[in-house]
Formats: C-alpha cells, sequence, structure tokens
C-alpha cells in the first residue's frame, strides 16, 4: 500500500481536487496546502474572504452530571463561566504544567461539551481523557461524524449571512449557534485561526460538499476563494497565535508561552496547578517573542538564535509575511533578552541575519 493510500481523506477531497488544490500529507491526512498560491490565498483573507477545510480537527463530546467539575479539573481555563452558546480556548497539561494539546472547548448544553483538538494528537488526547474519566462522566470520539469549514475575512458576515437562520450580527466572538446553512444543519461559531473575523462552521460530514459549494458560489462575487494549509500557516502567524509542535509542546508553560490568560489559577485544582504555582512564583526562565528580520533571508523551526557567540534560543516557526512584505517569526529567548527592540541574530544555513525582537501580535485587525 502506497503512503498515499494510508493517509484520510477530507469529506471535502472532491472540492479540492475541482478546485486544483495540491495535495500533501499533514498529521495523517491528505490536505490542500495550496490551490491558487499562497500569497493569494493569505491576501483574500486579509482583504475579503478565504475558505478553509479543517475537517482534520478532532471532536469529543464529554457529558454527563460531572461534565463541568470534570472540565473544571482537566484544563486550566475556567469552565464554570462557559453558559450554553460559548466557547472558550484552554489546554491540557501534564502534572509540570506544560502541554499535552490545545484545544477550544463548547459548552453545547448544562451537561454536555464539544472538545476541538488538534488532528496529530486526537487518539492520544480522547484515551488520556478517558483514563481520567469520572463516574458520571462519559468521553466520545465524535470525529467521524463532523466536517469543518472556516470561513475567514473581512467580508465573511456579509457572504453567510444570506445563507443562514443564525443571527450573524448578534453573534459575539467566541460565541456559537446550531441553525441552518445552506439549508443543513450546522453549529456557526464566530472563531479561527487567521487574526480576521470569521466563522467555523461543524457540519455532518455527508453535508459538507454541498455547503462548501454554495459558499463558493455565493461568495466568489465577494473576493471568496478557497484557501490551504500553506495560508492558515502565515496568516496565524501574522496574528501571532501558537501551533501546537512549534510554539507549545510538552516542554512548554502557558506562562513561558504568554497564554496565561487560559490559566485561572485561582478557580479551583486543576492538573498541573501546583507546577504553575511554583513556577510563577520562581518565575520564568526564557519567553516566546516575535522577531522580524533585518536584513535578506527567511528563519525557519530550528534554526538557532545567536546573540554574541551564544546560541540562547531556537525559532518555533518562521515565513515571509504577504501583509508586511518582510521575514518573521517567534522563539523562545531567555527573559533578559525578551524586550521589544532587543538585537539578535538567526542562524540560517551557517550564516547570521542580524534580526530584533518587536511587539506581537504582528498584526491586528482594525
Amino acid at each position: 500500500m502506497s503512503d498515499s493510500e494510508t493517509l484520510r481523506r477530507s469529506p471535502l477531497h472532491q472540492a479540492h481536487i475541482e478546485a486544483g488544490g495540491r495535495l500533501v500529507p499533514f498529521a495523517g491526512w491528505e490536505l490542500p496546502v495550496q490551490y491558487s498560491g499562497l500569497v493569494d490565498e493569505h491576501t483574500a483573507v486579509r482583504n475579503a474572504a478565504g475558505l478553509f477545510d479543517v475537517s482534520h480537527m478532532g471532536e469529543l463530546r464529554v457529558s454527563g452530571p460531572g461534565a463541568e467539575d470534570f472540565l473544571q479539573w482537566l484544563t486550566p481555563n475556567d469552565v464554570s463561566k462557559l453558559k450554553p452558546g460559548r466557547a472558550h480556548y484552554s489546554a491540557l497539561l501534564t502534572e509540570e504544567g506544560t502541554y499535552r494539546d490545545d484545544l477550544l472547548i463548547y459548552r453545547l448544553a448544562p451537561e454536555e461539551y464539544m472538545l476541538v483538538v488538534n488532528a496529530a494528537n486526537v487518539d492520544e488526547d480522547f484515551a488520556w481523557i478517558q483514563g481520567h474519566c469520572d463516574q458520571g462522566v462519559r468521553v466520545e470520539d465524535i470525529s467521524s461524524q463532523y466536517a469543518l469549514l472556516a470561513l475567514q475575512g473581512p467580508k465573511a458576515s456579509e457572504i453567510l449571512a444570506p445563507l443562514t437562520d443564525v443571527e450573524i450580527g448578534a453573534l459575539r466572538y467566541y460565541r456559537f449557534s446550531v441553525g441552518k446553512v445552506a439549508g443543513v444543519t450546522a453549529l456557526v461559531s464566530r472563531t479561527g485561526y487567521t487574526g480576521e473575523d470569521g466563522f467555523e462552521l461543524y457540519l455532518h460530514s455527508d453535508d459538507a460538499l454541498a455547503v462548501w459549494r454554495r459558499l463558493i458560489e455565493a461568495g466568489s462575487p465577494s473576493g471568496l476563494i478557497p484557501a490551504g494549509l500553506g495560508a492558515r500557516d502565515t496568516l496565524r502567524l501574522e496574528a501571532g497565535m501558537a501551533l501546537y509542535g512549534h510554539e507549545i509542546d510538552d516542554s512548554v508553560t502557558p506562562w513561558e508561552a504568554g497564554l496565561d490568560w487560559t490559566v485561572k489559577i485561582d478557580a479551583g485544582d486543576f492538573i498541573g496547578r501546583k507546577a504553575l504555582m511554583d513556577q510563577r512564583l520562581s518565575g520564568v526562565s526564557r519567553r516566546l517573542v516575535g522577531f522580524e528580520l533585518k536584513e535578506r533571508g527567511i528563519a525557519r523551526q530550528g534554526h538557532e538564535i545567536v546573540v554574541g557567540a551564544d546560541v540562547v534560543g531556537r525559532v518555533t516557526s518562521g515565513t515571509f509575511s504577504p501583509t508586511f512584505q518582510k521575514a518573521l517569526g517567534m522563539a523562545y529567548v531567555p527573559r533578559q533578552l525578551a524586550a521589544e527592540g532587543t538585537p539578535l541574530a538567526i542562524s540560517v544555513r551557517g550564516r547570521k541575519i542580524a534580526a530584533q525582537i518587536v511587539k506581537t501580535p504582528f498584526y491586528r485587525r482594525s
């Protein structure tokens, strides 16, 4: 069996073929890295809208009378503050306070939640959560039931509104509602991973292809185009959003990653709380920062950060920014070197390229 035959295919695979998507392996899936071109797709999302297939993300249902207390202990953000129709960003942490994964938690009903986890971690997350499950709590992997579309960009609202009975104008950030989109039932969430306004649509797998085609048809006059993994990565990097396996992993804590707003240390006990309390008292030794190159070149994950003769860190993500027309990236550096304006160098193929720490996020929508 060839590698391509072992990869999972999205319910939207046919749409990617029709749109000329260049398919690549990603987290066990065959997914489009681009269609018309990364820069075109990136620019469309910043100026109009792009439509992404993110059906590879995993969905886990946690339900039962003990679900809230269980998730309050399992994750560091305050689940008790979520009302049905609201979602928040959180994490699965180790006892050392480092990341097993990052995730979104949706409160579907008083005793029912949906956890959205990274594609590469679905099986491991499910087994780990199930292994910690309390009495009165049920955990199910419902990933195969869902397709997930992300409609992102400043024109996303005007494109989606005529196609849905959900009151888009009343839907605030990190809120969601269940209604009809192009005639089929969908969970419509005002969330995304691009730094732009937009929506994520959770649909039954069998309905996804028709909805994708309807959105493209309706949105094309407004500049909507399909967008792939490549643009998704450059967009999220400009927006300073962490990516599991790059900015966060099992060696990194939320304090170090600048994600302390996801940790409600006083809301009660949770996995990793003691380690995070200890680190908050002692202080972090390193911080995640953004940088821009001052010379020609592109920094990539793993490139060394150099100050003088010393290697002080490594790049976690780097790219050439289509929006700013310069090379940008993120890296962990010692706390004493983390101030905005600090000069440093990136070692790229044996050449030291001058860089400078800059404020993040690089891009913030108006």
